[in-house]
């Protein structure tokens, strides 16, 4: 299984591949601050679940487990059975 570290990371060059930016940090909202879109919301979901071997429901579909890299890395850990998951 990744660790966290390793989550974070490829989830963090997934959405360089796809957006131009400076720089991320890891709680920077995505939402927010208008960087991505709700069609850039749906990429990042498909590339969570091809990735991580992750399937998810209709409950998984909250914009908070996607909001940030610290967000989708929880998310991830949780749905792998990570630490207190």
């Amino acid at each position: 299984m990744m660790q966290e570290a390793e989550i974070k990371e490829t989830v963090r060059q997934f959405i360089f591949s796809a957006i131009r930016l400076p720089e991320l940090g890891d709680d920077d909202n995505l939402f927010e601050s208008g960087i991505v879109n709700s069609l850039f919301a749906v990429q990042l979901m498909t590339f969570i679940e091809k990735t991580f071997a992750i399937e998810m429901g209709m409950d998984d579909l909250d914009i908070e487990n996607f909001k940030s890299l610290n967000a989708t890395t929880g998310f991830v850990l949780r749905r792998n059975g990570g630490p207190g998951g």
